[in-house]
C-alpha cells in the first residue's frame, strides 16, 4: 500500500519487512516508524 508520501511509504515498507523477524526486533522498528510519522505530521503543521 502506497500513500504517495515518501516518508510514510518508507515507514510502511519497514513494517512490511517485519514479517518473519523475531518479535524482540519489532520494538526498534515500531519506534523508528513512530518517529517518522511524528516528524511527518510536524512538517505538515509547519506548512
Amino acid at each position: 500500500m502506497l500513500t504517495g508520501h515518501p516518508g510514510v511509504d518508507a515507514g510502511l515498507a519497514l513494517l512490511e519487512a517485519l514479517d518473519g523477524v523475531p518479535a524482540e526486533a519489532h520494538v526498534a522498528v515500531y519506534e523508528d516508524v513512530h518517529q517518522r510519522l511524528v516528524d511527518t505530521l510536524a512538517a505538515l503543521d509547519r506548512e
